[in-house]
């Protein structure tokens, strides 16, 4: 049951003693998770009451009173922005509601941001750098969760298969996903704190500057381009590079190059996490316009093709499953060596697999009343192939005296299947 403000206003009564609200207004949360609204108190001074709406959301925020609490003076003061700061808190139910100290400065939409002065996108990537170089320990004291690339690209995978089996999900979005956890490639990040639920309604802006960064629900060590998805959504090109710029010199480490694929990808994933939510939740608003989004996101990357979300290039759809795809060149290699033409190759196979048809035995009469007994022949026929002989070998294939021939080429790419009833 969704709270009103006027019944938050009471609830900070009772976690805040003497505590009087003169005024109340609702306030920008996650309306899945939260209840907030913001106070204003006979003394002039404004507060903010966040309410959870299940038991998930108030661990969160118990998670998130942990975290400031471990924010220690010495922390904050380096920090380019301000942080809430925990004024009492009242448990109702098994649910838990905190208060926070008013921060000022004021939530902005995305188009506001992207539309704002060139200042604001430096203001962004200086936060987003600050959070990134968090010490790690930070973290790790507080038994907050840290994933290594590989454990955070299968904690993804494992995410993807739970919505597949929704059946909600348009197939292309479920190849396109899974063809880009699959690409190794994409996940060589260096792990670093990590916000985790950064978006436009956790930065409060004032007069062009960043503020404060609310929101600390989700801290962990893991993957920084979860922190630019809600950037990449935006689809402001120019606005994330200048971020992106802000961010690069403002970082201690560089970032990786395939950072913004990640944050694509996450922004992408982020309405198929969201219809598993609301089909937790059996919220049949939130699981319908989790569908509305997956289906116009999957008609716009039909049509347009949709940002780069993998290093590897997606096969196409229709490639027959067991297509030979050409190895890639090794490195000092240059390109790769066209198909043997007319047996003029330097490398040839060393053996041909021939499937031959069995034959009936003696007596038999073929024909389609009666299945004729085979005799005992082997499926298959190895024959040897001589590789090409070198300049130095007689025409032929004979060996000069004295030459001794190389070993047989025992690689599984030395092996070509031909089918016998071809042509």
């Amino acid at each position: 049951m969704r709270r009103k403000p006027i019944e938050l206003a009471a609830i900070a009564t009772a976690a805040v003693p003497g505590l009087t609200p003169t005024a109340v207004s609702s306030a920008p949360d996650d309306p899945a998770d939260f209840d907030s609204a913001l106070l204003l108190d006979s003394e002039g001074k404004r507060w903010r009451v966040r309410s959870p709406r299940h038991a998930e959301a108030s661990a969160r925020l118990e998670t998130e009173f942990l975290v400031l609490r471990a924010f220690a003076p010495a922390v904050r003061a380096e920090l380019p922005f301000l942080m809430p700061t925990v004024a009492g808190s009242v448990r109702l139910g098994s649910l838990t509601t905190f208060v926070y100290s008013h921060l000022s400065g004021s939530t902005r939409s995305v188009e506001e941001l992207t539309s704002g002065p060139a200042g604001l996108a430096r203001e962004i990537g200086s936060a987003l750098a600050a959070v990134h170089d968090l010490p790690r320990s930070l973290v790790s004291n507080a038994d907050l969760p840290s994933y290594t690339p590989n454990e955070f690209r299968q904690r993804r995978l494992n995410e993807l298969d739970q919505a597949a089996t929704t059946g909600k999900i348009p197939a292309a979005l479920l190849r396109r996903w899974e063809h880009a956890m699959e690409d190794v490639s994409l996940w060589r990040f260096n792990p670093c704190v990590v916000h985790g639920d950064l978006h436009e309604d956790n930065l409060l802006v004032e007069s062009g500057r960043v503020t404060a960064v609310t929101g600390w629900t989700d801290l962990r060590i893991g993957d920084p381009a979860d922190d630019f998805a809600w950037l990449v959504a935006s689809n402001e090109q120019d606005f994330i590079d200048a971020v992106l710029k802000s961010y690069t010199s403002s970082r201690r480490d560089v970032p990786d190059q395939h950072l913004l694929r990640r944050a694509a990808l996450s922004a992408e994933f982020a309405l198929a996490q969201y219809l598993v939510k609301g089909l937790a939740a059996g919220d049949q608003d939130m699981v319908r316009e989790a569908e509305d989004m997956l289906e116009s996101l999957a008609g716009d990357i039909a049509e347009f093709g949709g940002q780069p979300i993998s290093v590897e290039p997606l096969p196409a759809k229709d490639t027959p499953a067991g297509t030979a795809v050409p190895a890639p060149a090794q490195p000092g290699t240059g390109a790769t060596a066209p198909a043997p033409q007319g047996g003029s190759s330097a490398v040839s196979p060393a053996v041909t697999v021939i499937p031959l048809p069995a034959k009936p035995a003696a007596g038999d009469k073929p024909g389609p009343q009666t299945l004729p007994a085979m005799a005992a022949e082997p499926a298959v026929h190895v024959t040897p192939i001589p590789v090409e002989p070198a300049p130095a070998e007689v025409a032929g294939g004979e060996s000069r005296p004295g030459e001794t021939k190389g070993p047989d080429d025992t690689s599984t790419a030395a092996i070509s299947v031909i089918n016998a009833n071809r042509g």
